[in-house]
């Protein structure tokens, strides 16, 4: 009998059940894990998991449901054999061809979209990323395995296109771009209902999934809907960076409304049209959807991204301890910032600790870094109070100080409680006051670190170390060309977006991608592998140490804090061990090494890679 496991297809034709008595062919092994035991957290939310229920049932497929589901689709790759026994015999072209084969003509056409190819280049035609973005989409909604094996080949090219700085404009545009749905979407009008919805679902089993509610996606604000383009990223780095089986991803997005005006009149808003919901109702509805997806897969990684300052942190402190989840803004990116950090320390040989630290940015990014550098520093020796001491916050009224009478949740003990002179003071001022030895951005405010602002930082510090951080590259707090024109190519930089290397004075500068694409693939991979009931912040930590131990020396020399794109994956191989080593010392781990083996081996074994799956056995049988 022939059962194959259900496609996730996001336009699947057409469902032709079949009765079986097999196990799923198409099933690769699931490296299933324990039912995580969940401690209560709050009375409501204790309440709201028990009064529910969910089950799965695992539909099968045939034919030509298979070439229009993307997960099991080959394109031309399809075996005779398999066309024969999947009903695909003259619905595909009789000529086979290898996946290689595939990826070779993908990245031809890959290069003609935007005009890029070699002929065009002549014409003096410039590339277009968004051509290119949207081929990309594409092809993975044809077919994610030669998807996935064009970005794992080619993953510093493909990363931009596929993900930032490009996927903003996929998120502002996608009124206009939306050519078919990818993911779940929960919305508020879905409420008592959110169970039956997540069955929808058509994938048995569900590692990751990555959900927003649209409120704050990358530093261009409140887009609603539109904001699915994100989860749907970070999907595809999970896959490409960390090795996670596409097939068990998931993308959502929260529909709560939104305050973006211009949304709520624009006629194309695929959205709710209405204001966003708040407060008690606002928890209901985010409760009902995480108890939903954690209750049907139960193994699942939640990550919370780009939700809006002060509901994520306060989403983070409600699940953290309850549901396997984190934040990716909040730790992800603070993990990421400190790995920099530990990285430049090692060329300017002043430890974090000795280290003052302007951030532009006081929401949810911006409190997340320094949350995580000032645990770095109290490791590194200092108390807590010493160490706050090395922190000014700038927000958009300047500086943050203890004289501030409206103080939004996390940033009261950041507030400097011995400059209340300075209190709302500018960038330029703050600057001059606290002699910084790191500038932090994750504002959003594109050109904020003015040419006076970095000149002025750089006349006290010899080697000032400045990360603009903000998404996407119009909204980089400065250019890399700036920091090193104004810092005469002294400074220490990394930023969000991608800048090529910068010459100054005849020395060529090499700039970083501070992007959390180096942390969350790793960390989720580890949790998995390892089987962690929960994440504890201990895991980001070890990420960022492990992180910055992939930084050469050379590396350093040149002025790069991380290491490069391609080398992404095994990088977040080395993370995901450590990560699966502290699931183990914090004693949440429910998976230990088999004899003999090493974590490294037990994160390399469960890494997925995209070649085709075998979808006929020698036993197969087909039903009439």
């Amino acid at each position: 009998m022939l059962s194959l496991r259900a496609g996730a297809s996001l336009g699947l034709l057409g469902r032709r059940w079949l009765r079986t008595a097999a196990t799923p062919l198409l099933r690769q092994s699931s490296n299933s894990h324990p039912p995580l035991v969940l401690p209560r957290l709050d009375a409501d939310l204790d309440k709201r998991i028990q009064e529910t229920q969910s089950t799965t049932l695992p539909p099968t497929t045939f034919g030509a449901e298979i070439i229009y589901d993307p997960i099991f689709n080959k394109g031309t790759g399809f075996s005779q054999r398999e066309q024969d026994r999947l009903g695909l015999r003259g619905l595909v072209p009789p000529g086979g061809f290898t996946l290689e084969q595939q990826a070779e003509r993908a990245y031809y056409n890959f290069h003609r979209a935007g005009g890029t190819h070699e002929r065009d280049i002549a014409r003096g035609v410039h590339e277009n990323v968004v051509a290119k973005h949207l081929f990309m989409v594409a092809l993975q909604d044809r077919n994610e395995t030669l998807f996935y094996r064009l970005i794992t080949d080619k993953i510093a090219e493909m990363a931009p296109i596929i993900y930032t700085p490009t996927v903003g404009y996929a998120c502002v545009n996608a009124n206009m771009l939306f050519r078919r749905p990818r993911g779940m979407y929960f919305t508020a009008r879905d409420l008592g209902d959110m169970h039956a919805l997540v069955r929808n679902w058509p994938r048995p089993e569900v590692d990751v999934v990555v959900i927003t509610d649209g409120s704050r996606i990358l530093g261009l604000g409140d887009l609603g809907v539109q904001g699915m383009a994100i989860p749907i990223g970070k999907i595809s780095l999970y896959v490409a960076a960390g090795g996670i089986d596409p097939s068990r991803c998931m993308p959502a997005l929260i529909d709560v409304g939104t305050d973006n005006e211009q949304l709520l009149k624009n006629k194309h808003y695929m959205g709710l049209r209405h204001p966003r919901i708040t407060g008690a109702e606002y928890i209901k509805i985010v409760d009902e959807v995480v108890i939903a997806i954690s209750q049907r897969f139960p193994n699942a990684i939640i990550q919370f991204e780009d939700f809006k300052t002060p509901n994520a942190e306060m989403l983070l402190k409600r699940y953290q301890n309850v549901f396997r989840c984190f934040n990716d803004d909040i730790q992800g990116t603070g993990a990421m910032t400190l790995a920099g950090l530990l990285a430049a320390s090692r060329r300017t040989k002043r430890p974090l600790s000795q280290s003052r630290v302007v951030c532009v940015g006081a929401g949810s990014a911006g409190l997340g870094v320094c949350n995580v550098l000032l645990d770095a520093m109290e490791r590194q020796g200092l108390s807590r109070q010493e160490a706050l001491k090395n922190f000014y916050l700038v927000d958009k009224d300047g500086l943050i100080t203890s004289k501030r009478s409206q103080l939004q949740h996390g940033q009261d003990h950041f507030a400097r409680s011995d400059s209340t002179d300075f209190e709302g003071a500018p960038l330029l001022e703050t600057i001059k006051h606290a002699q910084p030895h790191v500038l932090l951005g994750v504002s959003g405010v594109g050109g904020i670190f003015s040419e006076a602002c970095v000149r002025q930082m750089a006349s006290t510090c010899p080697e000032p170390i400045i990360f603009a951080m903000s998404n996407p590259t119009h909204l980089s707090e400065c250019t890399a060309e700036q920091a090193y024109t104004w810092t005469e190519g002294r400074t220490i930089f990394a930023s969000g977006s991608p800048f090529g290397p910068v010459t100054v004075n005849g020395v060529t500068h090499v700039p970083s991608q501070s992007n959390n694409m180096y942390i969350f693939p790793g960390v989720g991979q580890g949790v998995l592998t390892a089987g962690a009931r929960i994440i504890p912040q201990r895991m980001f930590y070890q990420a960022a140490v492990e992180l910055s131990n992939t930084v050469s020396e050379e590396m350093l020399r040149q002025g790069e804090v991380f290491p490069g794109i391609s080398d992404i994956r095994s990088v977040s191989q080395r993370i995901a061990a450590a990560v699966a080593r502290v699931a183990v010392e914090e004693g949440v781990a429910t998976i230990e090494p088999e004899n003999g083996i090493d974590w490294e081996e037990m994160v390399r074994r469960r890494m997925w890679e995209p070649r085709y799956r075998t979808l006929v056995s020698e036993k197969t049988t087909l039903v009439p």
